[in-house]
């Protein structure tokens, strides 16, 4: 009996057994996409007149591959055949160069001498090399606890997704954040050690493909705001400085980016907008109460610390400075001083040695002065004792001499020599 193309088919809807002992494995077992592919039949008995090899469900001649006579080794193509399959002698299946499509149920249906047929089944997963994955935020640059992160693993494969926060994988805290199906990562009130680099990898038995990392920053602060000595050395609520030396306050906090700076004294701005502020050489004058304040242009916030600054108790010494120090005649001068006593009942400047005939002026704590029988309506005294001498002429040359008198009674007298070059 001759049997060809689909005449067989309906002898087989007359008599058919299910065979239990045939198997149909794929090797590979797990194949990609590209691989050939063998579906490997096993367990056959008796002998076999032709094989029907269905790629589908059921035995429907829709999902019909191929048949194949074995006495003649005829192969007919059936409607789901695609160019790639080819039955073996041993009624095993070879797919060239498989394609995702492929994967699904396979059915082998054979025919004995005594016309009885027997199906196996079995299942192939063709596994696709996966493209690289994108990683889509809706922002890079957070606010710590007002803004959302909302990370996105795009890829066109439904493959399982995982993913990694700065190369490791992504920590138990993070992943409580991940949606049923692992491809978005959701966090409320973002915090900042949740900054860093972010990858999502999607994989499969056979391809693996991590995304490029995107990097999140997330803004703070400003916050701990503190003025510190000398950058290392913290301050309490005084720093004592001796006279005429150096001081460098720095002011730090933690925050991202990096604060914007303004510095006061005593309440007034200063021209400053660094994290450090020098005071060059400690006087009377620069005692007072030094305040930082940092500013977050990210975050809207900020943050102030203050720091008082007084000269320290062996700051007893007077000076006096002249500005400039060689004045030029038409120039002024000032004789600033350096290291006044706090408790000054009065002063009094001389040009020469104190005597009332030599006396320019002199001073209460209240401000109010007194011209002296030197007094040339040139020269201006100022609370912290300092004279100014205006317009220079070659006879202002020579010595002065400051007295000064405590409350509690205590006289201290200091001279200088005043020297005034000649205008060319």
């Amino acid at each position: 009996m001759a049997l060809t193309g689909y005449s067989w088919l309906l002898l087989s809807a007359t008599i058919l057994h299910v065979g239990a002992e045939i198997s149909i494995t794929p090797e590979p077992a797990q194949p990609a996409e590209g691989d050939n592919v063998t579906l490997v039949v096993r367990g056959l008995a008796g002998e076999l007149l032709a094989y029907n090899w269905y790629a589908g469900p059921t035995l429907s001649v829709s999902y019909l591959v191929a048949s194949y006579i074995v006495s003649t080794g005829d192969e007919t193509p059936g409607p789901a055949h695609t160019g790639r399959e080819a039955v073996r002698p041993d009624a095993s299946l070879d797919i060239q160069g498989v394609l995702p499509r492929h994967s699904g149920t396979y059915i082998l249906q054979t025919l004995n001498r005594q016309l009885q047929t027997e199906v196996g089944y079995g299942h192939m997963q063709v596994y696709e090399i996966l493209a690289q994955p994108v990683v889509v935020a809706n922002s890079t640059e957070l606010v710590e606890r007002r803004d959302t992160l909302r990370l996105a693993c795009s890829s066109p494969s439904p493959a399982e997704a995982r993913w990694f926060f700065n190369g490791e994988a992504l920590p138990v805290a993070l992943r409580l954040g991940l949606s049923p199906d692992g491809r978005v990562l959701t966090r409320h009130g973002i915090r900042r050690e949740e900054a860093g680099a972010y990858q999502c990898e999607v994989w499969n038995p056979v391809s693996v493909s991590r995304s490029e990392r995107i990097n999140l920053t997330v803004y703070y602060g400003p916050e701990r705001v503190a003025i510190l000595q000398d950058s290392t050395t913290r301050t309490g609520c005084t720093i004592k400085v001796d006279f005429n030396t150096s001081l460098t306050l720095w002011c730090v906090s933690r925050s991202c980016p990096e604060p914007e700076y303004v510095w006061a004294f005593n309440g007034q701005a200063l021209k400053n907008s660094h994290d450090h502020l020098n005071i060059s050489s400690m006087t009377a004058a620069q005692e007072g109460t030094y305040t930082c304040i940092a500013k977050n242009a990210k975050t809207l916030l900020s943050g102030s610390a203050s720091v008082v600054v007084k000269l320290s108790a062996a700051a007893v010494a007077m000076m006096i400075v002249p500005m400039p120090a060689k004045p030029m005649e038409g120039q002024d001068v000032t004789l600033t001083v350096q290291g006044y006593p706090k408790d000054l009942l009065v002063y009094a400047w001389y040009r020469g040695p104190a005597s009332e005939p030599n006396r320019l002026l002199s001073q209460l704590p209240s401000g109010n002065w007194i011209a002296g029988p030197a007094h040339t309506g040139r020269e201006v005294g100022f609370a912290n004792c300092s004279l100014l001498v205006q317009k220079l002429n070659l006879t202002d040359a020579g010595r002065y001499t400051l007295k000064t008198v405590t409350l509690q009674g205590k006289t201290e007298t200091l001279e200088v020599e005043l020297q005034v070059a000649l205008l060319e």
